[in-house]
C-alpha cells in the first residue's frame, strides 16, 4: 500500500483513532485542530476512506523550536558563535499511527515524510537539527533507529539537519 499525507483537516474523522499511547490518541482527537488554528504546530495526516469517511490512521505535527546551546553535545558546540544560547531547530511534537497498521511501516513512513518536509522547510528558515520529545522508551527504540541521539541531560533527542539533508539529496 502506498501512502500519501496531507494537512489535517475539519472533515477528517479521527474518534476512532487507536494507537494505544492515550496522550497521542487524545491529543489527535481533542487537541491537534486547536494547535493547527493558534498557529503552534501543522498537522500531517495519513488518512484512508472506510464507510464515506477520511479516517485518520497515522499523524505527526511539525512546529519550529530552539534548543538551549548547553544541551547540544560538545563536538557540535563549537560550531555556534557563544552569542548563540538558543539554536534554531525544528519539532516533529507528536508522531503516531492507528494499531492497525502495526507491521506495515506506518511509523517508519511517517518519521521519514517529517524529516523530508524538514530538509525542504530547512532551505527557506534555518534549522540545525530536528528535535523529537520521546513519549517512552518504545519511541526512544524507534528514533534510535533512524539516528536520533539523546541529548545530553535531557529526554529529548535530535538528528542534525547535516544527517537529514544527506537522506534527501541526489
Amino acid at each position: 500500500m502506498e501512502y500519501q499525507t496531507e494537512n489535517l483537516e475539519s472533515s477528517h474523522h479521527r474518534e476512532d483513532f487507536y494507537c494505544g499511547k492515550e496522550p497521542l490518541d487524545s491529543y489527535i482527537k481533542r487537541q491537534a485542530s486547536q494547535d493547527v488554528k493558534r498557529k503552534l504546530a501543522v498537522c500531517f495526516v495519513i488518512i484512508q476512506i472506510e464507510d464515506n469517511l477520511d479516517k485518520v490512521k497515522g499523524y505527526y505535527t511539525l512546529s519550529i523550536d530552539g534548543i538551549s546551546r548547553d544541551l547540544i553535545p560538545t563536538k557540535f558546540q563549537k560550531k555556534f558563535p557563544k552569542t548563540y544560547q538558543s539554536i534554531p531547530t525544528t519539532l516533529i511534537g507528536r508522531l503516531a499511527r492507528d494499531k492497525n497498521f502495526n507491521g506495515k511501516r506506518v511509523g517508519e513512513f511517517l518519521l521519514l515524510d517529517a524529516l523530508y518536509k524538514c530538509h525542504i522547510s530547512a532551505k527557506s528558515i534555518a534549522s540545525f537539527a530536528v528535535v523529537v520529545d520521546p513519549i517512552d522508551e518504545e519511541a526512544v527504540s524507534f528514533y534510535e533507529k533512524y539516528g536520533f541521539e539523546l541529548l545530553p541531560d535531557s529526554e529529548r533527542m535530535f538528528l542534525p539537519m547535516k544527517t537529514v539533508n544527506q537522506l534527501f539529496e541526489d
